[in-house]
């Protein structure tokens, strides 16, 4: 879900016409460069006139620095998983895949369908080994041997509460804390004309479809969908415990009474960010980069807008938070047959030793030093994003030059907002690699949660959130949740 969302905030698409990287001369006899083959995300990001995913200045760098021909497959996002399927059953693999998966890595390392990695990493791998934590190492290990290398998530969340505060003092409404609170603002952002033009077309509350930006709201019932928590000393699953019943009948009581968005079952993220610069909504969880993305976008188009972080809601027991991200964002792998395998683990060694100039682009010409403070251009950095598309095959943290890019990014309250979502995640109390189970079962339990946009539509009613319990129990969630357990009983026996 989103694992998209998170780069396509802060990082969009590079200039043609900038200064080019000096190229060096290659002597009519030079070494031809190796060639290797590999499919990865292309972010939803686009590229400048003239250049694509294998023509770019980026790209032509890790090529130059790397003696390596890399040619790029990106499937569109939207069948990213699906083509990667077809792709490993096509009997023509590339030489390596990039996938967000844990459960499609997990699904093809016990079919032998991967290279081991450990000699390569050995040989061609010093930074890889010594930027990637030994824990995070023994998540994508299999019988003892490593079948990926891991992406790491540089942050521990996305999700915090943004209101418009000159819309809370036209209705002359305080900032909301609770449940309740929340809901007068919603009802008020919908029915009393919040930006005083006369007529009723605002937006009280939207979500995206599959219940996209709804995390803040389910953790004021001290419940996450797809999340572990522990109970009376057993991992239960979030999506079938009684509080996720509660808050869906929260947003259903939303939709009933015209307070919720009522297009959310389709909307993409494009569209609410086009609500929200266009000035239908006032209110929405936001991603920790949307004060650079539509907030800012909606404060161009009316300078009296002003935009205000708020606390989480907290629900009638007190509850709050959002989900946390997994440590692995993502799981580079070799297909057992690729004959390249070794330049493959070169160049992502690459990537992850020139962290600084993929992650931020170009010193001196995206980014200098000014008196020991970051300064970027912010048009330049723009046009530059779809660097992210290489940069993030082997995202490490590096906490300082983490902050001292966001601040250089001007005064959007990125590290701020962080910090606000470190303090409140919800942790996942099951962070193993995907059991036997999950990889039988996931895909089929995972369509069954069409019905929780059902419910809150009103098309079913409160009670099909019961069947549906029994129904995730019946079809491979009682099994899941036998080997989420005996995990977790090694885990504790492990302390």
């Amino acid at each position: 879900m989103l694992l998209l969302l998170l780069m396509a905030g802060i990082v969009l698409s590079a200039g043609c016409d900038g200064p080019r990287l000096p190229t060096p001369d290659h002597p009519p006899d030079a070494k031809p460069k190796s060639p290797i083959n590999i499919v990865i995300s292309n972010l939803g990001m686009t590229f400048p006139a003239g250049m694509d995913e294998n023509d770019n200045r980026y790209l032509n760098y890790i090529e130059e620095q790397t003696g390596l021909d890399i040619r790029v497959n990106t499937p569109p996002p939207e069948v990213y998983n699906e083509k990667l399927d077809v792709i490993m059953s096509s009997g023509n693999l590339p030489d390596m895949l990039h996938t967000y998966d844990p459960v499609w890595f997990d699904h093809y390392a016990k079919l032998g369908a991967l290279h081991p990695l450990d000699e390569l990493l050995d040989q061609y791998g010093p930074n890889l080994k010594a930027k990637i934590p030994a824990e995070v190492w023994d998540r994508v290990k299999y019988g003892g041997n490593i079948y990926a290398v891991p992406s790491l998530n540089e942050v521990t969340g996305v999700e915090l509460m943004y209101v418009r505060k000159d819309w809370l003092d036209r209705l002359e409404l305080a900032p909301p804390v609770t449940l309740e609170d929340y809901y007068e603002v919603i009802r008020g952002f919908t029915l009393d004309d919040p930006d005083g033009n006369g007529q009723q077309d605002t937006i009280g509350l939207t979500l995206t479809s599959k219940l996209g930006r709804s995390s803040p709201f389910f953790g004021a019932f001290g419940t996450q969908l797809d999340t572990w928590f522990e109970r009376d000393g057993k991992l239960v699953y979030g999506n079938i415990l009684p509080e996720t019943k509660e808050a869906l009948a929260f947003f259903n009581r939303l939709y009933q009474e015209n307070l919720l968005d009522s297009e959310f079952p389709l909307n993409l993220q494009s569209s609410v960010h086009e609500k929200i610069e266009n000035g239908k909504v006032g209110l929405f969880s936001a991603a920790w980069y949307d004060t650079r993305g539509p907030i800012a976008a909606n404060k161009l188009k009316d300078p009296n807008a002003e935009w205000i972080m708020l606390e989480y809601p907290t629900g009638p027991e007190g509850h709050s938070g959002v989900y946390g991200k997994d440590v692995i964002r993502g799981y580079n792998v070799i297909p057992a047959t690729s004959e390249h395998a070794a330049e493959v683990i070169k160049m992502l060694d690459f990537i992850v030793s020139d962290y600084r100039t993929l992650k931020l682009g170009f010193e001196n010409e995206i980014w200098r030093w000014e008196n020991g403070v970051m300064v970027t251009d912010f048009a330049l950095h723009d046009e530059h994003l779809y660097r992210g598309i290489y940069q993030s095959l082997v995202d490490v943290p590096d906490p300082v030059l983490f902050k001292e890019r966001l601040d250089s990014l001007g005064d959007f309250n990125l590290y701020n907002n962080l910090e606000m979502i470190n303090q409140h995640i919800i942790p996942n109390a099951f962070y193993g690699v995907p059991t036997p189970a999950m990889s039988k079962y996931s895909k089929k339990l995972d369509r069954m949660e069409d019905v929780f946009t059902k419910i809150i539509m009103g098309i079913e009613p409160l009670d099909a959130f019961d069947t549906y319990v029994e129904q995730w129990r019946q079809e491979g969630g009682d099994e899941i949740t036998k080997e989420v357990n005996e995990w977790y009983t090694r885990q504790e026996a492990g302390r």
